[in-house]
């Protein structure tokens, strides 16, 4: 059984990864779903991407967690490249769930299609905390089109704003790309929130990972909440052995 460390993409928390972790704990799983630092309700969003690595770092020491096999889904995915360079002794495995793999010196901004940089840069610029709220049209339309109209309004409402420094900041990760680490690459094939064809998650983002093992996963970017045991299945596929 795998010891699994989930970590969330942007708007999310930990705590929106349970119905995922609780099938793949009756499976057998130890799973932790630390929560990224500015990420969620009610905290300070001033963090830049070295204090969202660092407390993913801190959450698997803190455990004293071993053969850690590391998922980052969407904006997670930089962070996990970023943990893996920090703790690679820790980690067995590294997956990313239509996940951004910067390129060598890139930020996450810079992987993104002109029109959402422009509409991150707007939001963040009319808030108070140079923070980015998830509109609900691109929610529903983009991001979780595979749910009724209920399940995609109730999961809004579960989403936090998006601290936006971590965004800009840019990424060496010369020490990612030269790492040996195994690593899988879990790609629901029906995800727009990247628009298929040129910004597309895969291949672009996946075929930079070298050798790497592939998972198809039927379902939106959201199906961690329409099909969360489908999601675990997938997940197990992609950690196995």
């Amino acid at each position: 059984m795998a010891t699994l460390v989930l970590v969330h993409g942007s708007w999310h928390d930990g705590p929106l990864w349970e119905p995922v972790a609780k099938h793949l704990r009756d499976r057998g799983h130890e799973v932790h779903t630390p929560t990224v630092a500015g990420h969620g309700n009610g905290v300070a969003k001033d963090v830049d991407h070295n204090d969202c690595t660092q407390s993913i770092v801190d959450a698997i020491t803190a455990a004293d967690l071993h053969d850690v096999v590391l998922l980052g889904h969407s904006f997670g995915g930089t962070v996990i490249a970023r943990v893996a360079e920090e703790i690679p002794e820790r980690l067995k495995r590294l997956i990313f769930w239509n996940a951004f793999v910067p390129a060598p010196g890139n930020s996450l901004n810079d992987e993104l299609p002109p029109h959402y940089r422009e509409m991150f840069a707007q939001t963040a610029a009319a808030s108070d905390d140079n923070s980015v709220a998830m509109p609900f049209p691109l929610w529903r339309e983009a991001f979780i089109q595979d749910a009724d109209a209920e399940l995609a309004a109730s999961t809004h409402k579960e989403l936090s704003t998006e601290p936006y420094q971590p965004f800009l900041d840019k990424l060496d990760l010369t020490r990612f790309y030269a790492s040996e680490l195994p690593k899988s690459y879990i790609n629901a094939t029906e995800d727009t929130a990247l628009p298929p064809g040129e910004w597309g998650w895969h291949p672009r983002m996946s075929g930079r990972l070298g050798l790497y093992r592939l998972v198809q996963l039927r379902g939106s970017h959201e199906v961690m909440f329409t099909a969360p045991d489908r999601l675990a299945t997938a997940i197990e596929e992609a950690a196995r052995d």
